[in-house]
């Protein structure tokens, strides 16, 4: 059991995940010990131009735009959007007094969460379990008692192959909640 994806993969996943927050954390952290808040205010802006950059990405794999080798810019959609999270959980911070941007960042979180899972948890998984259904087959188990003995990791990798269908909506409506949170500052803005 110790050898299955969900350890080889999942468990180290969401300890890099919690690490980015901590560092989120302490990022904001650090702008407020030394009286640099207005650096975190403007880095919302920065990083949601950097994450509508990334979806240039989206515009090439759906073909509206042509150039572009897709490999690239899916690993410029990968690194513009991590980036851009980040900065826009610094400039989220940790302020307890709107609801409309904490939503927002929880769909970011979901969002990023979500695209991890597609990198690298589901590409990883895959190779896996190809690698050790094939490795059972070289010691002599026939296809079908590989595949039984597999029968838990294959589930999991099945179900972790919808995570476009999350994926998708999610961001959908973080890109709807971050433009009523820009809406909402510009109109009451002083």
């Amino acid at each position: 059991m110790k050898n299955s994806i969900f350890f080889k993969y999942v468990v180290p996943f969401f300890q890099w995940y919690l690490l980015l927050i901590g560092a989120t954390i302490a990022i904001d952290y650090f702008f407020h010990r030394y009286h640099l808040e207005i650096i975190g205010r403007y880095m919302g802006f920065v990083g949601t131009i950097t994450i509508l950059v990334s979806f240039i990405y989206s515009l090439r794999k759906r073909q509206i735009i042509k150039t572009g080798a897709p490999k690239q810019m899916l690993q410029l959609h990968e690194y513009l959007s991590w980036s851009g999270a980040v900065m826009i959980m610094v400039h989220a911070g940790i302020h307890f007094n709107a609801v409309l941007p904490w939503l927002a960042l929880f769909m970011l979180l979901i969002s990023v969460a979500t695209g991890l899972i597609g990198k690298f948890i589901l590409k990883k998984a895959n190779e896996t379990l190809k690698e050790k259904k094939q490795e059972l087959i070289k010691n002599g188990i026939s296809s079908t008692e590989a595949e039984d003995k597999l029968f838990y990791d294959s589930i999991f990798v099945d179900m972790m192959k919808k995570w476009r269908s999350v994926h998708l909506p999610i961001t959908l409506i973080l890109a709807l909640l971050s433009l009523t949170h820009i809406i909402t500052i510009v109109m009451y803005s002083k």
